[in-house]
């Protein structure tokens, strides 16, 4: 199976993390990189030896490859990876695919267009504990699943000044953590409708309006089959830890829960329960951080094309503009 080249359009800690998970993974070749911090490229360059630094995201684009690997400011997603898409390369881009559901929708339909296998970094799928949420729920474990929690407060907010800019982002906290449980939410269910919508979003302790960056949201969402699925997402909450992060389900024969450890952004734990009673499914330590973008090029290498599934990024980002629209920020 000859390994595919592929291109890294950003090599900051995400775009490099990802190039190195590839990279151990024996999956693919990193052929190219290109990013606006020299220091940034030499060292991605330095993990891939023979790796070219190219100049521009045209340059890359012109370049000998297969793929890319999309990990740039989300202003830059969509266009990027519809640019990509028009040459003919495979796409792994970094969430959001798109700043509102038009713009995922768009590229989806590019990948479908050209046949070509389109990825998005939505890494809680790839833990062992939500792969360990999801089977349990289809397997219909839990009975009727009626009532989802998800959690996911970050006390520190990202630290560059694009993120608090609505045009460059799309959003704020929902757009850029939200948005994992949602897609994991509707995935461990088998994505059913999203009937109504109440939310209620703030900036600063008030709420949010006009052209606002959300940092605090509290959503409600009705789905169809009578669940009910409860969000609270949050930038620089003092909750009294780096990180609250939880997924749990709750059905007519028992309930699970996916929690981080300690505080941790990377160690979870998934837990059962019925009754008082509860028994752990998985647990740390789980390196999963580049296990999206290592399934993408193992699927690249293996010849795969477009697949259907990719329709649901778009149903994703029309639930998170659903929440925007309920919020007044839409």
């Amino acid at each position: 199976m000859r390994q595919p080249r592929l291109g890294f359009a950003g090599v900051g800690w995400i775009g490099r993390n990802r190039l190195e998970a590839i990279l151990r993974s024996e999956t693919a070749e990193v052929a190219a990189v290109v990013d606006p911090s020299a220091e940034a490229s030499e060292a991605a360059a330095r993990l891939a030896p023979g790796a070219r630094v190219l100049p521009s995201f045209e340059a890359l684009l012109a370049a000998d490859l297969d793929g890319v690997v999309i990990a740039t400011p989300s202003a830059q997603h969509a266009a990027q990876s519809q640019a990509a898409l028009a040459r003919g390369l495979a796409v792994f881009c970094q969430k959001p695919l798109g700043r509102q559901a038009a713009e995922t929708a768009a590229v989806v339909e590019a990948a479908r267009r050209v046949d070509r296998l389109l990825g998005v970094d939505l890494s809680y799928r790839f833990t062992a504990a939500g792969r360990a949420l999801h089977d349990l729920v289809a397997s219909g474990a839990l009975g009727r699943v009626y009532a989802v929690n998800l959690v996911f407060h970050n006390a520190y907010g990202p630290d560059k000044p694009w993120f608090y800019d609505r045009a460059s982002a799309g959003g704020g906290c929902l757009i850029d953590l939200g948005v994992h449980l949602v897609d994991l939410a509707l995935w461990c269910l088998g994505f059913p409708a999203v009937e109504e919508v109440h939310a209620r979003l703030f900036a600063g302790g008030q709420p949010a309006a006009d052209a606002a960056v959300e940092d605090y949201v509290s959503a409600q969402l009705a789905l169809a089959g009578g669940a009910v699925a409860q969000l609270a997402c949050s930038w620089k909450l003092p909750a009294g830890c780096d990180a609250v992060i939880e997924a749990s389900c709750y059905g007519t024969a028992g309930g699970a829960s996916l929690r981080n450890v300690g505080g941790s952004f990377y160690d979870f734990v998934l837990e059962r329960f019925e009754g008082t009673r509860r028994q752990t499914l998985a647990s740390p330590p789980d390196a999963w951080g580049g296990r999206a973008a290592v399934d993408w090029a193992r699927r690249l290498a293996a010849g795969e094309r477009f697949d259907p599934e990719s329709g649901r990024l778009t149903e994703v980002a029309a639930v998170l503009d659903r929440i925007y629209a309920a919020g007044g920020l839409r």
